[in-house]
């Protein structure tokens, strides 16, 4: 196997070992994809300023997200169906997080449930919630990841209805999949991916299946999950859930300064600048161009932290700079979960660890915490003035 240097490589390894509608569900956005692409191009296109003669010895990533140690700001996003793309995937993923010591958030969606990661890790994890129409099961969700002991309730506020996919609808990926010939002929040819899932009892969204009445099983699932996101969510719902939650509360889907300061009055610990992955409003700002506009807003009264087109320490670095105090990977530890399993995610971490400390070096600073919009050219320019 060729040697592993960036996050491309890993996704041109993930691509060659996962199913292709397992791989693409992942590696997608929504319509045209504009604003998938534009997450990342747009980080390309933020120059860095480079300074020679400094001290850069004692180099330190480590930070903190919502007041918890983290060995740098960076934390594995909530993404669906991560057991699909490496069998166990959640629970790989959650290991190589906890070894690493940034923090693993587990999405409503995954196929391990919040109880298996539990078993399987000692540090806690966070918890991604969806706004669920079945009050009483969201109340029992929230309340088993208190039971779990998770630290964080990450709730996402973007999700009220899905947006369309279009390479999801080719492939047939359903809640449950219902794959077409040419995709079981697809599986067939993935043999490191089949016996791992030959190996593994679980296949199907363990947060949900056995816990409602209408889901006991896969085959009722696409109905209860059709059914359920609820396009009427409102802040009253944020409040209840704080309420019922009663641990630090993350609210996740934020694009406008407006909803910035609401999320601010609703009394949420941090809020993260994200467009989904590109995968819900297509033709929506990326989430490094917005981010500076909410900051500017309300970062003097919470936490900011943003996702979306991160493949690089670089881009964390970016981020850190533009004001974000912690950053979320998806796809780029999907890549590696893909790849090679939990080897793969703590490759992904060390080559994103590893891009972040030499750039803040090259950019004349030996702590995270001491990066601010002074790396950037020109540094007293907004991102998206500067781009002119």
């Amino acid at each position: 196997m060729a040697k592993i240097a960036c996050i491309e490589d890993l996704r041109v390894l993930a691509k060659r070992r996962v199913p292709k509608m397992f791989y693409e569900y992942a590696d997608s956005g929504s319509w045209t994809e504009s604003t998938y692409r534009n997450n990342a191009s747009d980080f390309a296109r933020i120059r860095l300023r480079q300074k020679v003669a400094v001290n850069m010895e004692n180099r330190s990533l480590a930070s903190t997200m919502i007041g918890q140690d983290v060995s740098m700001p960076v934390a594995l996003a909530p993404t669906g169906l991560t057991g699909m793309q490496c069998a166990d995937g959640e629970i790989k993923a959650a290991k190589a997080a906890e070894k690493f010591g940034v923090p693993f958030t587990l999405s409503t969606m995954s196929i391990c449930s919040i109880e298996d990661v539990a078993k399987n890790t000692t540090a806690p994890f966070w918890f991604q919630l969806y706004v669920m129409r079945d009050k009483d099961y969201l109340g029992r969700l929230i309340d088993r990841a208190k039971a779990a002991g998770c630290s964080a309730l990450v709730l996402t506020l973007d999700l009220q209805i899905i947006g369309q996919r279009h390479r999801d609808l080719k492939n047939g990926l359903t809640a449950p999949p219902k794959p077409t010939l040419r995709n079981i002929a697809n599986m067939a040819t993935k043999v490191r991916w089949g016996l791992g899932m030959l190996g593994t009892r679980r296949h199907g969204f363990g947060n949900i299946v056995g816990h409602v009445s209408g889901a006991e099983k896969m085959g009722t699932l696409a109905d209860w999950t059709n059914k359920q996101f609820d396009p009427a969510l409102s802040w009253d719902d944020v409040a209840w859930i704080k309420e019922r939650w009663g641990g630090k509360l993350i609210i996740k889907g934020i694009l406008d300064a407006e909803d910035a300061k609401l999320a601010v009055k609703s009394g949420a610990d941090a809020i993260i600048v994200s467009n989904h992955g590109g995968r819900q409003l297509d033709g929506a700002l990326s989430s490094i161009e917005i981010l500076p506009s909410i900051v500017e807003a309300v970062g003097d009264k919470i936490e900011i932290h943003m996702d979306g087109g991160i493949m690089s320490g670089q881009d964390v670095l970016k981020a850190v700079a533009l004001g974000a105090k912690g950053t979320y990977i998806g796809r780029a530890f999907l890549y590696g979960l893909g790849a090679m399993g939990e080897q793969g995610v703590t490759k992904a971490l060390e080559i994103i660890h590893k891009e972040l400390d030499l750039t803040m070096a090259f950019c004349g600073h030996r702590k995270i915490g001491d990066v601010t919009s002074d790396i950037l050219i020109p540094a007293d320019k907004v991102f998206n003035r500067y781009l002119g």
